[in-house]
């Protein structure tokens, strides 16, 4: 199938599909004689894995990485728990910046009146000091 349709089956973006081809993520497929590009199942399936693996917020490098498990038949299961709790820690780790930088926003939002006046202490910690650091 061509690009087009393999974007299609697979949910991934024709440019995307172009740029894992780039990257060596997937390997280059077969052209067609005109020079078209020729997907295959396996090709789609690839293709499949890393949109998910993407949904989850792996990055390339351990999508790469869990590709070459995924190929290996004796990989040891432990390995791709491994891979995946390290990324579990990466996202809590995420959370919690998060949550610290909307409660911070918030609490100065808070503070704010909201009103007329020219003053606000949401651009004057942003002018002033770091919002994220304890004064």
């Amino acid at each position: 199938m061509n690009i087009g349709h393999a974007a299609a089956a697979s949910g991934v973006s024709a440019k995307m599909i172009r740029y894992y081809e780039e990257i060596g993520l997937i390997a280059k497929p077969d052209r067609s004689a005109s020079g078209y590009r020729r997907y295959s199942p396996a090709d789609i399936n690839t293709l499949t894995f890393i949109r998910r693996a993407r949904s989850l917020g792996f990055s390339m490098e351990e999508i790469s990485a869990l590709l070459a498990l995924w190929r290996d038949r004796s990989r040891a299961s432990a390995d791709v728990k491994a891979l995946a709790m390290r990324h579990v820690d990466d996202l809590n780790t995420r959370i919690a910046e998060l949550k610290a930088m909307a409660d911070t926003l918030e609490h100065l939002a808070h503070n704010c009146h909201g009103d007329d006046r020219p003053d606000c202490p949401i651009l004057e910690t942003l002018a002033t000091s770091d919002p994220l650091q304890p004064a």
